[in-house]
C-alpha cells in the first residue's frame, strides 16, 4: 500500500512537472476534440459573451441574436456535433440551468446548453450534429429571473470541475472570448432543425415522402387516430433564409390547400381529413417540384 501511493504521488508530481493535470478520481483523459460547430442552425449570427448574465466560470457562453430582450425567446437550438443525449430535464432548484441537455460526443467531451424553453430530444437519444435539441429560453431555479438566452458550455473528464470547462471552438476556430459575433458553419446533413413530425404535430407519422433535387423533401404524414393527412415541405439548402417554398395537400372530391410563401425552415403544415380518400400531395423548394397522382386511398 505504501509502494502504491509513492507511485501515484510520483506520477502526480511528473504530470505537474510536465505542465499536466492530474486526473480527477474516476476521470480519463479527453480525446481529440470534435468538429464543433455553432449551437445554432446554418448561417444564422449570434454574439457570444462570456462576462454576461449566467456565465460566472472561465470559457462558458451567452448567446443572445435580435435587439431586444425577447427578441430570440423559442430560437432553434441544434447540436453542436453529434452525441448520445445524457442529460435531458430540467434542474429545479438544483442548479440555475433550469431547462438542460447535455450531450456526450465520445472521447470525454461533453456540450451543454441550458435555460432552454423547451427540450426537443430525451435522455439515451443519439442526436446528430445540427439536429435541433431544443429552444432558447430563460428557465432557471425558482426566484432566478434571466432573459433569454442559450447558455453553452463544452466540458471533458480530464479534470474536476470547473477546470474541465474547456474554450469553445467552432468550425475549427476558438471563440473570440469575451465577446464576439459568430455565423454558424452547423451545416452538415440537411441543417434544418425541424422534422416533418415536429411541424404536423403529436399522432403523425410519415407514410411517404418525395425529394425536390438538393433544395429539401416534401413529406405526407398520416394520424391515425383522427384520420387526417398533412403535408410538410422541409428545406434543406438556404436553411435559415426565406425563400419560395411550398407544400399542398389535395383531398379527392374537395378543393386543394395549399402553404406557399417565403419561409426559412419549411412550408406547412396542411392539414386534411381523408380517412379513406385518396389524396394528392406535393410541394416545392427551389427549382424542383413533386406532385402525387391521387393515392395512399385507405
Amino acid at each position: 500500500m505504501k509502494l502504491r501511493g509513492l507511485l501515484t504521488a510520483g506520477v502526480t508530481l511528473l504530470l505537474s512537472l510536465a505542465g499536466g493535470v492530474a486526473l480527477a478520481p474516476g476521470a480519463s483523459a479527453a480525446g481529440p476534440r470534435p468538429n464543433f460547430q455553432l449551437p445554432f442552425p446554418c448561417g444564422q449570427a449570434w454574439t457570444g459573451n462570456s462576462n454576461a448574465s449566467s456565465a460566472h466560470e472561465s470559457w462558458e457562453i451567452d448567446f443572445n441574436r435580435g435587439g431586444t430582450a425577447d427578441a430570440d425567446l423559442g430560437d432553434a437550438v441544434v447540436a453542436a456535433a453529434a452525441g448520445t443525449v445524457v442529460i435531458s430535464a430540467h434542474q429545479g432548484s438544483t442548479n440555475g440551468f433550469g431547462n438542460l441537455v447535455k450531450i456526450d460526443h465520445g472521447g470525454g467531451w461533453s456540450t451543454y446548453y441550458a435555460h432552454l424553453r423547451v427540450r426537443s430530444v430525451s435522455a439515451g437519444a443519439h442526436v446528430s450534429q445540427g439536429q435541433k435539441i431544443g429552444e432558447v429560453g430563460n428557465t432557471s431555479k425558482p426566484g432566478n429571473n434571466i432573459s433569454p438566452h442559450l447558455h453553452y458550455e463544452v466540458r471533458t473528464t480530464d479534470t474536476s470541475y470547473p477546470a474541465n470547462i474547456q474554450k469553445a471552438v467552432f468550425n475549427g476556430t476558438t471563440f473570440g472570448y469575451p465577446v464576439q459575433t459568430v455565423t454558424s458553419r452547423n451545416c452538415s446533413g440537411s441543417n434544418n432543425p425541424y422534422t416533418p413530425e415536429e411541424v404536423c404535430g403529436s399522432g403523425y407519422d410519415v407514410i411517404d415522402s418525395a425529394a425536390l433535387g438538393t433544395a429539401g423533401r416534401v413529406y405526407l404524414l398520416y394520424n391515425g387516430s383522427n384520420g387526417y393527412n398533412c403535408v410538410t415541405t422541409i428545406k434543406s439548402a438556404s436553411v435559415g433564409t426565406a425563400t419560395a417554398t411550398t407544400a399542398y395537400l389535395e383531398v379527392q372530391g374537395k378543393s386543394r390547400i395549399t402553404d406557399s410563401g417565403s419561409f426559412s425552415y419549411y412550408a406547412g403544415p396542411v392539414r386534411a381529413s381523408a380517412g379513406g380518400t385518396c389524396v394528392k400531395w406535393g410541394g416545392k423548394a427551389g427549382s424542383s417540384a413533386y406532385d402525387s397522382p391521387f393515392e395512399h386511398c385507405g
